[in-house]
This record gives C-alpha cells, structure tokens and sequence, in this order.
C-alpha cells in the first residue's frame, strides 16, 4: 500500500505503518499536551501504542491460523482505524475462513483475560463509561479495549472478522458465491447504520462506516469475479495483439511503443520470444525522470512476472493476479514462448460481460464452463 513505512518483519510478514497513523499519533500527543500538559501527552501516547501493539497481536493471530492452511500473508499494515493483514489467497475452505477470522478477537479476549487475572484490571461498569479518561490506570483501559475490539470486529461486516465469520457459516448451506453475496449486502446495511448514528455525534463513525461499505462491496466483486473465471480457458481472456520489447532496448524506443499503442503494459522478451518481465507505463515514467532516456528496457521492467500454460484455466490466472500482486500474468505455449498476456483489466472486461448475460443464458467462453460458483 502507498504512503506506508516498512519497520521490520515477523516470521516472513513485512510489517508497515501508514503515515496517516503516524498523523494520528502527533495529533494525540498535540491534543492531550493542550489540554492536559506533558505527562498526559505522554501517557496518552503510550496508551494507543499498546493499544495498537494489541491490534497488531489480533492481527497475527489471523497470519498464523492461515500459514497453518498453508496460505502466506505478505505484509500487515496498521492504519488509524486498526490493522489489515493481506492474505496471498482467499481460504479455499469455509471451515477455514471461519477459523482464520475467529482468531483475530480470540487474540483479543485472551489478551483481556490476562490482563483481568494476571494483571489485575478492573472490568467494572464505572471503568468502561470513563474509558478515555487517563485517570483510570493503564492496564483497566487496556483490558476493557481489548474486549471492545473482540466484540467490534464480530460485527458482520467486511472487512471486519465477523463479515467473515459470517460468510463461512453461510457458505457451508448457500455456496460461497451466494453466500458472500448475502454476507455483503447484511454490511453495507450494518455501514448504514453506523452511518446513521455518526450524525448524531460521533463523525469517526460516518468514517468506518464507508470504508466498510467500500469494502463489502470490493469483496463482492473479487469472489463474483473469481466465480465467473472458473473452468473458462485461459485463451478466452488473454490479449493476443500486442506490441512487446526486448531487454536491451533503450527507453526512448518504449517511449515511442507507449505512444503509438493503446497499451500500458509491455511484455518484454527474448530473441526467441520467452518473457522475461513487463514494463509498465509507471515504470517507463519513472526510468526515463531517473536515469533518462538511455536507460535500458531490462534495468525498468519487473523481472519474473508469473507463467502458465495455454491450456489451464482463468482462476488460476486471476489467482497469479492476486497473490504476486503483479500487473499481468504471461500465457506460453509448451516452448515456453509468449502467446499472451492475462491483466487486471481483461479479467474485468469479462466479468463486465458475464454480468451482462440474460439469467440462464450462456454464451461465449461460458458456454461449456457454465456459470459455477467456485
């Protein structure tokens, strides 16, 4: 994600902080230093730290449940409304998603009991109804946000955990097309309400209720998109009429292919027509403003984008997409040699079309793959 720093890595997930995190962080301390003076300023900070330590603790639980089912997780990033971990795949199982989703709040509540009868927080109502204020001891509040945070992210919603929670109970009677549909359609409401109520004092809810609209709505759109590219020939789909490079040709002949074409993306390969990489129009860009017009085609492109066989299916091309978080998947026949590129775009294109299809109607690359739900 843009505008995210790198601090480190655990067990192979990289781990970023959002600037906008650290935004928040200086407002806080500006904020409490006003009104409170230096040691509540300091306090307060080291509260969200720990506060977001325990975020990035719930997150991790859902890293490790996954690499148990064999699924990485590249990177984990903390924002100002908490933590998103980036799953390499989508849980092939619902048994496995519900498993993965519950325990992230697991985390959470174990968290808070420890802190209940190790620690020796107060979880009285009092406690919770002056939650902000830095009067209350550390470890109270840390323990009553814990529990918070395990209730909150069980509300079913994406891309909160119990959105998922949700899909998997469902898909295990509706289908996991059908019922991430439902799961949805139930948090775009959940982020109407939440919308709704932010009116009447609390505008950080009209902000998470649109991210959480947004994101109910993009995960329709992945798992209808996934669907639709089941069992349909990757030949289908691929782009076939296209202009390519090769690795010792100078930017400026990029340049001029990058005009002269409606392409964005450039395969670039060998004298016998393997890839080896893609130049993207952003690579192109940023070539030419830092080494100028001679630099080499091979010192700007992205070297190792992923392969298949012409003979396999879309998903597994939409899958590459996904999980090497690359611009385009290279089609190639059995010599190895380039037969056609598999974008973002194209796959878009197709499901624009499917979506279009009369109920029950089959046309096209769909006519024998039919319409399955994955």
């Amino acid at each position: 994600m843009g505008w995210s720093l790198n601090i480190g890595s655990v067990a192979g997930t990289a781990v970023r902080i959002h600037v906008t995190f650290l935004l928040l962080l200086a407002w806080i301390f500006g904020v409490q230093y006003l009104s409170g003076g230096p040691q509540v300023a300091w306090s307060s900070l080291l509260f969200i730290v720990l506060l977001f330590l325990c975020v990035l603790l719930h997150e991790f639980g859902h890293i490790f449940t996954a690499r148990a089912f064999g699924i990485r997780t590249p990177d984990v990033i903390l924002l100002p409304i908490g933590g998103v971990s980036r799953l390499e795949r989508i849980p092939e199982q619902p048994s496995q998603e519900f498993l993965i989703a519950i325990a992230g709040p697991l985390v959470n509540v174990v968290i808070g009991l420890a802190l209940v009868f190790i620690g020796g927080a107060n979880l009285s109502a009092d406690r919770l109804a002056v939650i902000g204020n830095a009067d209350v001891s550390m470890i109270d509040r840390l323990a009553l946000v814990n529990l918070f945070l395990a209730l909150f992210n069980l509300i079913p919603a994406f891309p909160m955990d119990g959105g998922r929670v949700l899909r998997a109970l469902l898909a295990t009677r509706l289908g996991y097309v059908h019922a991430t549909e439902v799961a949805a359609m139930i948090g775009q409401w959940v982020a109407f309400a939440l919308g709704f109520f932010g009116l009447f004092g609390n505008p950080l809810l009209i902000f998470i209720a649109i991210f959480v609209h947004l994101a109910a709505s993009a995960e329709a759109h992945l798992v209808a998109t996934r669907a639709m590219s089941h069992g349909v020939p990757v030949t289908a789909a691929m782009v076939t009429q296209y202009a390519t490079l090769t690795p010792d040709e100078h930017i400026d002949a990029a340049i001029e292919t990058l005009l002269h074409t409606s392409q964005s993306e450039f395969p670039v390969v060998d004298g016998s027509g393997r890839p080896l990489g893609i130049l993207g129009r952003n690579d192109i860009v940023r070539a030419l403003k830092q080494r100028g017009p001679d630099a080499r085609v091979a010192d700007a492109m992205t070297a190792h984008i992923p392969t298949m066989s012409k003979d396999r299916c879309l998903d597994e091309a939409f899958r590459l997409l996904q999980e090497k978080s690359v611009p385009a998947v290279a089609v190639v026949d059995a010599s190895e040699r380039l037969v056609g590129l598999v974008t973002s775009e194209t796959i878009g294109e197709m499901l624009m079309l499917h979506q279009a299809l009369p109920t029950g109607v089959r046309f096209g690359p769909w006519g024998s793959a039919g319409r399955s739900a994955a």
